[in-house]
Formats: structure tokens, C-alpha cells, sequence
């Protein structure tokens, strides 16, 4: 559904983010890795971050439009074991 304009009803890894997701990453701090994105591909709906700790490149999905609106060089955080990225106040469900 959100590949075709609608709103997602799906919370797997990429799609809609549940609330339950979302205070399950704000309550776990120390599992963030800081990151800056090094390319946004709003068509394909990927990003690709570089990690600041270790320089590790990661691309993740979401079809909720993050690619759309985190530009390259935008400075995020990714959580990956709720699969969430963070670009300032929007946080956005993603797959890796």
C-alpha cells in the first residue's frame, strides 16, 4: 500500500513506524549509531549511511518517504535493532 500513495498498514522492517517501535528505541539510548547519509534515492526509497564510529556503509528501505526528505549529508542515527532511523525530530521504520 504505501508504494502505491496510501497510508502503510504494514509495520515490517521499512514501512509504517508503530508506537510501540518507537518508545522501544527511545528507551534503549546506548544501541544508536550516529551516521551521516551519503546518498538518498527517493524513487528506489534507499538510503546508504555511513556510520561515524567505524565507517561502516549501510543501505536501508522505507517506504514511508525517508528518502524523499533525509538529504545526503544529513547527519542521522540508526537504530538497528528496532529499525529505526532518526533524522532530527522525524523517525522513520527502515530495513536494511
Amino acid at each position: 500500500m504505501c508504494s502505491g500513495g496510501f497510508e502503510c498498514s504494514s509495520y515490517a522492517p521499512g514501512h509504517a513506524l508503530h508506537l510501540i517501535q518507537y518508545r522501544l528505541a527511545a528507551a534503549t539510548p546506548l544501541e544508536w549509531v550516529d551516521g551521516i547519509v551519503e546518498h538518498a534515492d527517493a524513487e528506489a526509497g534507499t538510503l546508504i549511511v555511513r556510520t561515524l564510529a567505524d565507517g561502516e556503509r549501510i543501505t536501508v528501505w522505507s517506504g514511508s518517504g525517508a528518502a524523499g526528505i533525509v538529504t545526503a549529508g544529513s547527519p542521522v542515527a540508526l537504530h538497528a535493532r528496532y529499525h529505526v532511523l532518526a533524522s532530527g525530530r522525524q523517525w522513520f521504520n527502515v530495513a536494511r
